[in-house]
């Protein structure tokens, strides 16, 4: 019974989270069409939205730990779920992802992630979108913001194990930025998949900054352990009992 009354209450939940989707979608477009802070406020807005209505909806309280990231800078985080994306454009101000190019399809997301400047990534050639990137960077005609990349490359399940792709490992380089961890244990709440939303507390944590300095081998070790120790440690001190299997590279 409870938990047919919890499948209801995220069934609700979704609903209305993509139905306010639409609607502030719509009701911000005009301004994010003339400026892009349109965009950004729009977005913003609505992820602080998901993360209230989440808290009183399905029970899913969430927190943001450590300081903000602000400036021209990466930010490497876990990747479990949606919430996750959203818990982080909540409070960052100028938020931009590498993203897989059929999001820039999808109403209303796809047009607000190329408004604030996320670039599109099509399978297979993430290489060709980083150097696009790159291209930009020097033109100066990329948006200034921070720079969120997912080093797995996809929604990793709580438990399993995933190497880190070496693209941001070629940003750390190139762009000669520092890079903010991020670790988080949202997946436990909310999976990649289905209607059902678990209660609990969801927190995204930025982690101490990796300056620059660090040969492309040593900084994917120190990424890595930083963003799975911390990870793991957030969804244990959330009940998950789940063992993950460490990963390194060779």
């Amino acid at each position: 019974m409870a938990y047919t009354l919890q499948w209801l209450r995220s069934l609700t939940f979704m609903v209305q989270m993509y139905l306010v989707m639409l609607i502030m979608g719509l009701f911000f477009f005009p301004w994010a069409i003339v400026h892009r802070q349109g965009a950004y406020t729009g977005v913003r807005i609505y992820c602080r939205w998901v993360r209230w209505t989440a808290s009183w909806m399905i029970g899913l309280t969430s927190e943001i730990r450590g300081k903000i990231p602000k400036g021209e800078l990466l930010i490497a985080g876990k990747h479990q779920s949606f919430f996750d994306v959203i818990m982080m454009v909540s409070v960052v101000a100028k938020p931009k992802f590498i993203m897989k190019s059929s999001l820039i399809w999808a109403p209303i997301l796809g047009q607000y992630a190329l408004r604030i400047g996320c670039v599109p990534v099509v399978r297979g050639k993430r290489s060709e979108a980083i150097k696009f990137m790159m291209e930009q960077v020097q033109r100066g005609t990329a948006p200034a913001g921070q720079l969120i990349i997912y080093p797995q490359g996809t929604r990793v399940v709580p438990g399993d194990r995933m190497p880190y792709k070496i693209g941001t490992a070629v940003l750390y380089r190139i762009t000669g930025q520092v890079c903010i961890p991020a670790a988080t244990n949202v997946g436990i709440f909310w999976p990649r998949y289905g209607i059902y939303r678990s209660p609990g507390h969801a927190v995204v944590e930025f982690l101490p900054a990796i300056e620059q300095g660090l040969e492309k081998d040593d900084f994917m070790n120190v990424l890595e352990d930083t963003i799975e120790t911390r990870s793991n440690e957030l969804m244990q001190g959330a009940g998950f009992n789940g063992i993950y299997k460490d990963f390194r590279r060779t």
